[in-house]
């Protein structure tokens, strides 16, 4: 299981409990989005995947479950209908109000993106809309069984056969999708509104984007994903829409969780703490930026690198650049060097070390480094490398006695 993601169930608007999951990026979000599947798809369509882990990236939190019916939910589908699901979508976003934050974000897939077009005017806390494959019209879906459309009026219901698997389509279904049609997109004053569309969809026809984004009031946007097919099936597709929502909804979303600005290079390397949770820190190495953490198991968000990830880092980088320097001045075949570090703590009896004291409890640092070397390397080359791994600087600076001075600003 991933570690930052958390399976929960709610009670659904049938009665039926409903499966979901909820993806938390790598520290505090900085806000929280809800996901609508597509018509008789589940939350774990690889988009829905995809699309989540790129909004995670990005501090963005995801909550996607399945509609009753469908995927690991209860309850039968055919007791469902357009209705149920917006009633669906509705219980998803209180549980979230109530177990995490209101969700400031709706992305919907199809019919689903359909039901937040519907949903989102009456979700105040929502701030942005994306839609994928969306249709114009929540009816649009008949023609997915429109061969069973006659039996399923005489009848009662019928089995029709979607994607391969076979679904119960009832009378209540068909009306209550008539009753459903939109006459216009009607979002909430503020609430953006972006579009993503496959101009060759050959489920949902790319007419219906344009319908959409007629219908539509500003701001709202409308973005091809030329070549790919209703369900985002590539990875490069699912990927572009997933950065493409990520950064258009940047420019909408109140970050809940700021973290204080990463300091100026006052020095070679400043550390200071973003503010977020325990251990966070911003580390600022000249013109770079990135985050010092620690595991969750001991209470940080494991949104980077611990302090001796950090160190034992320094020591394999070193390695492999002295490692190239020395080969290529010595016209080596080497064409790739790669290093295995791990940190731990041993006694110094294990390692035959003296420098360990009675107050360290005889225990001493130790950094095990693996070298793999490719290229046409012979014997004497491979040994002269790896004896050369010993002169790399940081291995002489942590095997030689340092000293620190530290001075308040």
């Amino acid at each position: 299981m991933d570690a930052h993601a958390q399976h929960v169930t709610f009670r659904g608007s049938v009665g039926a409990d409903l499966a979901a999951r909820l993806d938390m990026p790598a520290g505090p979000p900085k806000a929280y989005a809800l996901f609508a599947h597509c018509f008789t798809c589940s939350k774990d369509l690889f988009a829905a995947g995809r699309i989540a882990a790129e909004l995670n990236n990005h501090g963005i939190a995801v909550f996607r479950f399945d509609f009753t019916g469908l995927g690991h939910s209860d309850g039968e589908f055919a007791n469902t209908d357009f209705s149920s699901n917006l009633d669906d979508l509705s219980l998803a976003a209180d549980w979230l109000a109530a177990n995490a934050s209101a969700p400031q974000l709706l992305i919907g897939h199809s019919l689903g993106a359909a039901a937040v077009l519907a949903a989102a005017p009456h979700l105040p806390s929502v701030r942005a809309v994306a839609t994928i494959g969306a249709p114009a019209d929540p009816a649009h879906v008949r023609h997915l069984f429109t061969d069973a459309v006659a039996d399923i009026e005489t009848d009662g219901k019928a089995e029709v056969s979607i994607g391969g698997r076979p679904f119960t389509i009832a009378r209540d279904f068909l009306a209550d999708l008539e009753a459903n049609r939109f006459d216009q997109i009607g979002l909430a004053d503020g609430q953006a509104l972006l579009i993503l569309h496959a101009p060759e969809d050959t489920i949902v026809g790319f007419e219906n984007a344009e319908a959409i984004y007629t219908a539509a009031s500003h701001p709202k946007s409308l973005v091809a994903i030329d070549g790919a097919s209703h369900l985002l099936g590539s990875h490069r597709d699912a990927t572009f829409a997933a950065e493409t929502i990520a950064h258009w909804a940047d420019r909408y979303l109140v970050d809940e969780n700021p973290a204080n600005h990463a300091p100026d290079p006052t020095a070679p390397v400043v550390v200071a703490e973003t503010g977020q949770g325990t251990f966070l820190n911003h580390i600022v190495v000249g013109n770079h930026r990135f985050l010092a953490d620690e595991p969750v198991s001991v209470g940080g968000f494991d949104a980077g690198p611990n302090p001796y990830d950090l160190v034992a880092a320094g020591l394999g980088a070193c390695t492999s650049m002295t490692l190239r320097m020395y080969a290529d001045r010595k016209g080596m075949a080497l064409d790739r060097v790669a290093v295995e570090v791990s940190h731990g703590r041993v006694h110094a009896d294990d390692c035959g070390c003296a420098e360990a004291t009675p107050a360290s409890g005889n225990h001493i640092d130790q950094f095990d480094r693996v070298v793999h070397l490719e290229g046409d390397l012979s014997d004497d080359d491979r040994a002269s490398l790896l004896r050369i791994a010993d002169r790399c600087p940081v291995h002489r600076s942590l095997e030689a006695k340092s000293h620190i001075t530290t001075t308040l600003a």
